[in-house]
This record gives structure tokens, sequence and C-alpha cells, in this order.
């Protein structure tokens, strides 16, 4: 049941209807909470056992945690959800390179990963996991202090428009709005549905239309060449981005129908001009997460640039794995390490050579900036996409230029490389549209007459319904 899915409609739908019928706070509480355990079993029930022992564990461990400074326990707390995500989402991955490690000193050893390894991958596991983690590392440093029910714990975690794929939250940023949840306003519902509309269209008309092209290219990565290598790295920059920023849009305007304001997760990230710049535009709430779960207690800058830079390489590589169980995960994120390294030690050549002194010099480059950080990002999409890597060598080498075709290439259509063109306009373009939205404002159009709004509504569902793509699954539900 996705946010694009028919079944989800109907869901929201019935879900909006009780809601507007509870009459307290508590009973719109425990409607929500309802609500987001039948939206995470419309997977696998079977999931709900799981989701629900780690609740009642950590539970547990963010009450004893309240009032007292205990590291024992914070650690134990740590190390138990650490187990479980790696139980489920990594040790086929960890039985697979070991065995890989010992064919390669013994080329007789068997390297078949048994099948019950990957039995399963509980949808959502890493996002609900980090909303857990962040709460308990939030108590143990004062950041959060607040007791708590076993209803709001729940809630606070499975809240469903940021169950599956975030963003990802903090105690503060959620739990107190959770307290006071409100009957259902009007115009909180109408930006809410603007928001959702938004995502939806991200979604439906550019994503899942680009997914084919991806599929296309990327599962012959041994015959493409030069320009039919790009085109598919582009689709699937565009892809992503149009894929998992709708579904944070969905996730908003879903949230914001209810009163509840969720954090923005992108911002416009290929207009970044650095890569640290990129990292404060996409996949915000995670970027976040890592700087302040795990690079500042890594050390952060504070302990000289050897240990500063090792920091960086440090966050990103396990940022990467956080993705997926493979080692192409973790190359991509120790390519986007050492673009933050590169970027750093630029800077430092920069107020060295007096270039940053010079007003005119430095906006030039930082204008330059930004291709060049939309290039090295799309380079490091090939290792994000392909499934391994051979794969992703053999694409990498299409894009350099320096691979030499095995099989007939790929025929891309010309109505796909305008799918690839329109997708780079509308990218480049909404910051824009946006900024001039917010300048002029949208009431005008709520003072429009209702039947001119609802056949404008109606044309936009129609068009969706046309010339959007198949219905895919959104490409983050696997992390």
């Amino acid at each position: 049941m996705i946010f694009s899915s028919a079944s989800f409609f109907v869901f929201f739908v019935a879900v909006m209807a009780i809601y507007a019928l509870a009459r307290t706070t508590s009973q719109r509480a425990s409607v929500l909470l309802v609500a987001s355990l039948i939206f995470y079993a419309s997977w696998k029930p079977i999931y709900l056992l799981l989701l629900g022992a780690s609740l009642g564990v950590n539970y547990l461990i963010y009450q004893s945690l309240l009032g007292r400074r205990n590291r024992a326990v914070l650690v134990f707390g740590i190390t138990i959800n650490l187990v479980a995500l790696g139980l489920f989402k990594y040790l086929g991955f960890l039985i697979a390179s070991t065995l890989g490690i010992a064919a390669w000193l013994d080329p007789h050893v068997d390297t078949a990963v048994p099948a019950w390894v990957n039995w399963a991958l509980p949808l959502g596991i890493s996002f609900y996991t980090f909303h857990m983690l962040s709460a308990m590392i939030d108590v143990y440093r004062g950041d959060w202090a607040k007791p708590i029910t076993f209803r709001t714990w729940c809630l606070y975690v499975t809240y469903f428009p940021h169950l599956i794929a975030g963003p990802i939250l903090r105690p503060g940023q959620l739990i107190d709005q959770l307290g006071e949840l409100k009957p259902l306003d009007i115009a909180e519902m109408r930006l809410g549905a603007a928001i959702f509309a938004g995502g939806l269209v991200k979604k439906v008309l550019f994503a899942d239309n680009l997914a084919p092209i991806v599929e296309k290219l990327y599962s012959a990565p041994h015959a493409v060449d030069f320009a039919t290598s790009w085109i598919g790295t582009l689709a699937f920059a565009f892809q992503i981005y149009f894929d998992f920023s709708g579904y944070s849009e969905m996730a908003i305007g879903l949230a914001w129908m209810m009163g509840v304001r969720l954090p923005r997760n992108f911002i416009y990230p290929y207009i970044a001009r650095s890569p640290s710049e990129f990292w404060r535009r996409w996949h915000v709430t995670l970027s976040m997460w890592l700087r302040d779960y795990l690079y500042i207690s890594l050390g952060g800058s504070r302990l000289g640039t050897g240990r500063t830079y090792f920091n960086l390489m440090a966050t990103m590589f396990l940022g990467g794995l956080w993705h997926g169980a493979n080692w192409t995960f973790a190359i991509w994120g120790v390519m986007h390490g050492s673009y933050l390294v590169g970027a750093r030690l630029l800077d430092a050549f920069y107020i060295r050579s007096g270039i940053a002194a010079n007003a005119m010099l430095s906006r030039w480059l930082s204008i330059a900036g930004m291709p060049v950080t939309f290039v090295l990002v799309c380079f490091t999409w090939v290792f994000f996409r392909a499934p391994d890597f051979n794969s992703a060598f053999a694409y990498a080498r299409a894009m350099l230029g320096i691979a030499h075709p095995t099989a007939p290439l790929p025929l891309v259509r010309s109505y796909e490389i305008a799918i690839v063109i329109v997708s780079a306009i509308v990218v480049f373009a909404e910051p824009l549209v946006v900024a001039r939205w917010q300048k002029t404002g949208i009431g005008g159009w709520w003072r429009m007459p209702f039947p001119l709004r609802g056949a404008v509504y109606a044309l936009g569902a129609l068009f969706l319904l046309v010339f959007g793509g198949s219905t895919q699954k959104f490409i983050y539900f696997d992390f």
C-alpha cells in the first residue's frame, strides 16, 4: 500500500473520517496508532511481531534512561538495536563477504550463501531503528527528557506518514505534536493536500516514467557506450530525486492535513555548489542524523585535521552501508567521503593562496562548482544503482569513454531522451518556480469558484492517469 496507490487513498480517507469523529487528543492518538499498525501490516503482518518486540524493548530502555545518565543502559540499547538490524539486514552480506575472502584464500571453498539467511528484510527497519536510537541518545545527552506513555512511544515510531522511508525524526520534532493533536482544520487540509499532490506528480509523472529507462540501460552495463551510459545515469539521478523527494513531500502533506509538521528532507540538492552543500540539501534528516550521532560522536572536527578527514570517511562509509547490504553502497559512501575531504582541502588551498579573499573570483568558482558537483554526484549514482561491482565498473568505464561495448547497444528511443530532458528542466526550474509561488502566494486559487477548481483537479487526475508511469514501489522502501 504505497502512497500513490488507489488502496492507500481509500485507507487514508477512512482514517481521516474516523479521525474527524474523535473528540479528544487521546482518541485521535489512538486512531492514528491503529491506522499506522494497519498500514505497516498491509505489507506483511508477520513483521508486526518484530516491530512490536522492538517497540517494547526500546521503550523500557528509554524509560530506564530518563533522569539517569546510565552509559551501560545506553550501550545496551544501541547494541541490541544494531544486532537486530545486522541479523535482518546484513547477515547475508557478512556471510557472503566472509565466504568470498575464504574462496580467495582457498579456491575450493563453496561460496554459496544459505537460502535461509535472506528469509526476510522487514520493511523500513533502518528508519524505525534510527528513530528509536535518536530518542535514547537524546535522553542520555539531556537533549530530551520527557516521560511519555507507551502509546505515545509507539505512535512516535510508527506514525504512518514517516514510518517506511522517513523523514528520520527525533523525539523533540514529533512527540510534543502528537500530544497536542487537534481537530481537522480546513486550511491545513488544503495546504497539506497541495503538498501531497506535488509529491504525487513527482512520483507518478516523473519517477515512474524514468524507471523503465534506467532499468533497460542498467541491465546491460557491458553494452552501453558513452552517450547511452550518461543517459541512463542522468535518468537515475532524476528518478531517485523525484521518487524520494516525492515520497517525502507526500509524507509531509499527509501529516500537515492532520496538523503535524514534519521537516523538509530535500532542498533542491542538484543546485548544490559543493559536496558539503549537497549533503545539506539531500536527505537532510539522514545527513543531520549521521552528523549529530555518528560524526560528532567520533570526534567531529575537534581532534585535528587528520582525524577530521578520518571521521568524514568513516561516517560516509557507514552511511553508504546503511543504504544497503552490498559493497557497492560502501563504495558510494566512500566516494562521497572523498568528495567532502577534497572540498575541505580545496577550501584550505583557496585560503592559503588568497583566492578566498578575491570576491569576484570566489563567486565564479562557486558558480562553477554547481555543474562540477552535479557531475560528481551523478558518477557516484552508478555504484548506488548497479547490482554488483562488475556491472558498476563496466558502466563507469562507459561514462568515462573507455568502454568497449560487447553487445548491441540498448536502443534509446527519442521519447525516452525527451523524458530525461524534461525531467532535467523540471529539476533545475523547481527552485525558481517555488520561490515565485512563495513570493506571490496562491491565495487567489482558493477564491476561485469550486466547480472551476474541481474541473482543474479532474483534468490533473486524468493527466496523471494517461501520462503517469506504471506504479513502482518507492526506491527507499528497500532500506
